[in-house]
């Protein structure tokens, strides 16, 4: 639980990816081409911007939209302000605003501010009016894009790095990292079937437009850069890019330029730090794995200083601490060769060449072929990896969706975690910022991820932060926009944990050999295609035969919640008869074992009305039998099993856990005889 309880491959490859198997839904295409200049000693970059868009919609747009999001880092901003806002609400006796963010960004200077501003922009070369509105720039097209049609933009932009506040910046303290480079450039929004989506950036979350980057990079030669991308010069750059036995042959100068270029992703990232140490591991059959991290001695030495008696004593000396520190790095090199074939048969395919752990950030935040990581977590480097999947291939809208984001994320993480700690015997901790609610170390056998009988549940943390944030009375729909809850605390364990559930709930509902299949069919039909709950909910009737509509219905559209007991139990003839009470609002199918003082067991399973289907046997070493559905209308249903009373031991409503139940205490009756 919360223990702070409320807490490319080339590119025709990527594209028959994207055509086999897949839904026909038109969406937008994106080619940025960009050049930018970083000054190291001001912290502001100059950029040239070419983007071809390509008007895949039967829609004539009259105008387009772009995100500005490092206008955010100013005073009296609509994040500055919601987060000060926040941080008046008290949870616990605790401000609600993020720890990171606070009010931070009222006091920032001059100097210290971020800005993204466009200095030109054409269209097909002729010059476009614009409005900057904070973090959206809306520009109203002297000709409209007609469907079907391509146009190229091109755009002259400046920008400066905000000290770290969240997300992206310069100079964290806690990394020490000179810059992290997340929504760093003027972005296009997306344009989709429900139209514009401007989101300004007050908080969380992202949804972009896929295409292909080409990124050149100038900087001081003395650093090294890691993110988004295939280096396309990396004889040129060295820094460990460089090819086996190549001689680096770096141009003069002060600078270095790099090249990348990027497949059919939705957004590039980078980040770059004359003190950062670069591994590398090569899975066979599979992408490169970088691992980028400060190995600022002077900084490290800070950092040990700092700490705690009772920390130091850990390690004895600030050496020993930087070994360590080292030490972690490699591990989480090592863990994405350990997981990856694991992840792949779970969850599908990793499909581009490389994938970068870049130490950066303020805690753990996920892009294409990369994540920016506050520490060597390994908990939360596979949380971050697994973002690759639902959503850098899939690309939910996070702001409608986030739950299907993180949570989905939360519940496969979970798996991976454990899994790696299962092979390696070692444990796999969590940063201690980031990554939403914080979760238990859990060892466990592989076998939870298929039957739950009698075995530990390892979602049980989502599980136990869902029930506290019911009990809190603070709980908003999933379908609430990310930056429109109340708090952050209903977003947080809504997305993380309530998504997690949802997922490991879903298994319950049809069985968990179908719920995998069920995420490899998603995977194979929407990577790509940017899916909506609605397009989830139908792979999942398809591959199921189980209608599911209302799980959506109450699980994501309300805050009802589940309450089952056990009512009473009887004998008729020589037969046992049980009635099970709803006392909840949401309905559900019941998995009732039935354990006799012989030891045998039965499982007595009573599909829901609306499911019009039943999900297939889980346990086959126990006998089942299968009752007429019971209809939602009804408090009340009564089975009986050809058994008498005496020879019952135990009763048990859903004894995997699986069950969202919240009051857990009229669930098992242990009959005294």
């Amino acid at each position: 639980m919360m223990r702070k309880r409320f807490y490319t491959l080339c590119t025709c490859t990527l594209l028959f990816l994207v055509a086999w198997g897949q839904p026909d839904r038109w969406q937008q295409r994106v080619k940025y081409t960009m050049d930018v200049a970083m000054n190291v000693t001001t912290n502001r970059f100059t950029g040239k911007q070419r983007l071809e868009y390509t008007n895949n919609s039967p829609d004539t747009l009259k105008k387009v939209f772009y995100h500005l999001y490092w206008n955010a880092f100013q005073p009296n901003s609509m994040m500055d302000n919601r987060s000060r806002v926040l941080g008046q609400k008290k949870i616990n006796n605790r401000a609600d605003w993020d720890g990171r963010v606070r009010d931070r960004i009222l006091y920032l200077k001059e100097d210290e501010i971020g800005y993204q501003k466009v200095l030109s922009l054409k269209m097909n070369g002729v010059a476009q009016k614009f409005n900057t509105q904070e973090t959206i720039l809306e520009v109203p097209l002297t000709q409209p894009i007609l469907p079907k049609a391509k146009v190229v933009f091109e755009m002259d932009f400046e920008a400066q790095v905000p000290l770290q506040i969240r997300r992206s910046g310069r100079d964290n303290p806690q990394t020490g990292v000179r810059y992290s480079m997340s929504q760093w450039y003027p972005k296009m929004c997306e344009y989709d079937y429900e139209g514009w989506h401007p989101t300004p950036y007050v908080a969380r979350e992202f949804y972009g437009v896929w295409g292909d980057y080409e990124v050149n990079i100038t900087i001081d030669k003395n650093y090294l850069i890691g993110g988004t991308g295939y280096l396309q010069n990396a004889n040129q750059i060295g820094f460990g890019y460089e090819e086996a036995g190549a001689k680096v042959a770096k141009p003069a100068g002060s600078t270095l330029t790099w090249r990348f270029v990027a497949p059919n992703v939705h957004d590039f990232m980078w980040a770059a730090d004359p003190d950062y140490a670069h591994l590398t591991r090569t899975i066979s059959g599979g992408p490169v794995i970088h691992v980028i991290y400060n190995n600022d001695a002077a900084h490290l030495r800070k950092v040990f200083e700092g700490m705690t008696d009772d920390n130091k004593k850990k390690y004895g000396t600030a050496e020993n601490y930087i070994k360590d520190f080292q030490e972690q790095w490699k591990r989480v090199a090592d863990m994405a060769v350990i997981v990856l074939p694991y992840i792949e048969k779970k969850f599908g395919a990793y499909p581009y060449k490389q994938y970068t752990f870049i130490h950066g950030g303020d805690g753990g935040m996920e892009y294409p072929m990369g994540t920016l990581l506050v520490g060597p977590s390994i908990s939360t480097a596979i949380h971050e990896w697994m973002h690759s999947w639902y959503q850098m291939m899939l690309g939910t809208n996070e702001s409608q969706y986030a739950w299907m984001d993180e949570g989905f994320t939360s519940y496969a993480s979970t798996l991976v975690t454990n899994y790696y700690q299962t092979v390696s015997g070692q444990l796999a901790e969590q940063s201690a910022v980031g990554t939403g609610p914080r979760k238990k170390v859990l060892v466990d056998s592989l076998t939870t991820s298929r039957s739950y009988v009698g075995t530990a549940n390892p979602h049980e943390d989502a599980y136990d932060n869902y029930f506290g944030l019911v009990a809190s009375r603070l709980e908003e729909p999933l379908t609430t926009h990310a930056d429109h809850f109340e708090t952050n605390l209903a977003y947080s364990i809504a997305s993380y944990s309530k998504g997690e559930v949802f997922m490991e709930q879903l298994g319950y509902i049809v069985g968990a050999p179908v719920r995998d299949k069920i995420l490899l069919n998603y995977y194979n039909q929407w990577r790509f295609k940017h899916p909506n709950v609605n397009d989830f909910i139908r792979v999942a009737e398809k591959t199921s035969d189980i209608k599911l509509d209302w799980y959506r219905e109450y699980f994501v559209n309300t805050t009802k919640t589940i309450d089952y007991g056990i009512d009473s139990l009887w004998e008729e003839h020589g037969k046992s008869k049980i009635r099970l009470r709803r006392l909840g609002n949401m309905p559900m199918p019941m998995d009732v074992l039935i354990t006799f003082k012989d030891g045998s067991k039965l499982m007595a399973y009573v599909p829901m009305y609306l499911m019009f289907g039943a999900k297939p046997v889980e346990d086959a070493a126990i006998p089942r039998n299968v009752y007429e559905p019971w209809k939602w209308t009804h408090p009340q249903y009564t089975f009986e099993i050809d058994r008498k009373l005496t020879d019952l031991k135990v009763i048990e409503i859903d004894p995997s856990m699986r069950l969202a139940d919240i009051d857990r205490k009229n669930n098992k009756l242990d009959i005294p005889w």
